[in-house]
């Protein structure tokens, strides 16, 4: 049986996506993935130039995060964005502009803090 993740993407206090991982979901398995794809962005509320690591507010962030991990079947599924559901996961991700929220399947709060901080987190629990 894998480690189950839900990682809701927000815009302002409500989610817009969530994104449900079926294996590898722990801090240092999918949480390093997920700070290694947030390294560098910048969210922004209108935009005049592309490039690289650039989001135009949480919903496009929210679909390029969707893209970047859903590259073939499994693994990887849309779930309704509803909060306190019970999917067997045991950690949930809360994805906000600046800073990330983990808690454990007890709902037990396990990291608070800026994406900048989620990274190292991530990084000191591999």
């Amino acid at each position: 049986m894998g480690t189950r993740s839900l990682t809701y993407v927000y815009e302002g206090k409500h989610p817009v996506v969530c994104l449900y991982r079926q294996y590898d979901g722990y801090p240092s398995g999918h949480g390093a993935e997920l700070a290694e794809f947030l390294e560098g962005y910048d969210i922004v509320n209108g935009f005049g130039e592309k490039r690289a690591k650039l989001a135009n507010g949480m919903g496009c962030l929210a679909a390029q995060l969707v893209a970047h991990f859903k590259t073939e079947v499994g693994n990887f599924y849309l779930h309704a964005p509803v909060l306190d559901r019970d999917d067997g996961q045991d950690f949930e991700y809360h994805l906000y502009e600046k800073d990330v929220i983990i808690f454990n399947y007890k709902r037990d709060l396990v990291f608070k803090g800026t994406h900048a901080e989620f990274a190292d987190y991530c990084k000191a629990t591999a």
